[in-house]
């Protein structure tokens, strides 16, 4: 049996960039000290699983010292110019994963011919936000009371993303690394993202942030998108922190949710009610913190009173889903892969374009799941 010769540096590494340490993974690893000690070496298929369970790319493994792992996109999450954190290993996949089904549909289409998208960096700094915020309603089709046929704000979520993708976008919502619900994303590292492209732009929203604040970072990473800024996002309780980049997004993500002109005619009434942002909500079909936010924005209300309404929801929020069930395959594959990417992935495949075995790697979907799910599309017209 070979056994291979591996610094004790980087074993340490692995652990710790997963964000454990040494003696959780041994419990998987009995011989991972003594490994880290040079008491013993383990054999190449003992190093393949520690390169699995701590999610760290194998050939790692026998570098000398620690690679430097920069984000591969911008990072708008920072204070004074430095970054919050060290990206995680499930950030990392993530993007990464993201960037090669964008890859991927930028190849396809430019193959087809087909024209770049108008309105990805249509937009500069120097334009005013809530001008660009009413411009992304006309082109999605969003004008004064769209929301009023929409049954709850939940279900709003669910038609802007699918706008959004009927425009060119690839828009994903997920709260863990691909399918594997072992690997669950840092809410506190990250918000969303956006990839920008003129042929195949692509929006992440972060699925385990609560349910009440992912339309707003949807909106948020399409504002990136109009103004041709890919990076990534984080904030706090939806306001705005870090660069100007993030502050101009926000400013055009609340004017796209909720106009100025249309809540000020509102509030008047809304705010002799016990509820006023709930009654709020229901009109133009957000959460009620994003009503709460927006009415910060306007001076309609102090900020004490817009951060206590906010901790309150959101905890009352994460109450309620802990006690909730796990949804059906096909409404979790409409958020981690979405109607443009799978048909036209799996049309590929079909027509030898890509190879199958990309189009499964690259959605997520194996053993049949992928086609399983298109012929759901194309039954339900989803």
């Amino acid at each position: 049996m070979v056994r291979v010769s591996v610094s004790p540096e980087m074993l340490t590494w692995a652990c710790e960039r997963a964000g454990y340490n040494v003696e959780y993974f041994a419990k998987s690893l009995p011989q991972l000290e003594a490994w880290i000690r040079q008491e013993k070496r383990p054999t190449f298929n003992q190093l393949e699983k520690l390169a699995n369970i701590t999610h760290t790319p194998f050939g790692y493994l026998f570098l000398k010292t620690p690679p430097s792992e920069i984000l591969p996109i911008p990072d708008f999450r920072t204070v004074s110019g430095n970054s919050i954190n060290k990206p995680s290993p499930n950030l990392l996949d993530t993007i990464y994963a993201m960037q090669r089904r964008q890859n991927c549909l930028q190849e396809l289409l430019i193959e087809d011919g087909v024209a770049p998208l108008a309105f990805v960096s249509s937009a500069r700094l120097s334009d005013k936000p809530d001008l660009v915020g009413q411009e992304m309603r006309k082109v999605l089709g969003l004008h004064n009371g769209w929301a009023a046929n929409i049954r709850t704000w939940q279900d709003a979520v669910s038609e802007l993303r699918r706008l959004i993708e009927e425009l060119g976008i690839i828009a994903v919502i997920n709260g863990v690394v691909g399918n594997n619900t072992h690997r669950k994303l840092n809410v506190e590292e990250f918000r969303g993202f956006a990839l920008t492209d003129p042929y195949a732009p692509l929006i992440f929203v972060n699925g385990a942030d609560a349910k009440s604040a992912q339309i707003f970072t949807l909106a948020h990473e399409l504002a990136h998108i109009w103004l041709g800024k890919e990076g990534i996002s984080g904030f706090e309780n939806l306001l705005p922190c870090g660069t100007n980049v993030e502050k101009w997004c926000n400013q055009a993500a609340a004017e796209f949710l909720v106009p100025t002109e249309e809540l000020s005619s509102y509030w008047k009434d809304a705010k002799r009610m016990k509820n006023p942002f709930q009654k709020l909500a229901r009109i133009f079909k957000v959460s009620p913190i994003v009503t709460a936010r927006r009415a910060l924005d306007l001076e309609f209300v102090t900020r004490q009173t817009f951060f206590d309404f906010y901790k309150n929801y959101v905890e009352q929020e994460h109450r309620n889903s802990s006690t909730s069930s796990g949804g059906n395959f096909y409404n979790s594959q409409n958020t981690r892969v979405g109607k443009l990417f799978a048909i036209r992935a799996l049309n590929a495949a079909e027509e030898g374009r890509i190879l199958f075995k990309e189009a499964y790697h690259l959605t997520d979907l194996h053993n049949g799941h992928l086609e399983k799910y298109v012929k759901h599309l194309e039954k339900t017209n989803a």
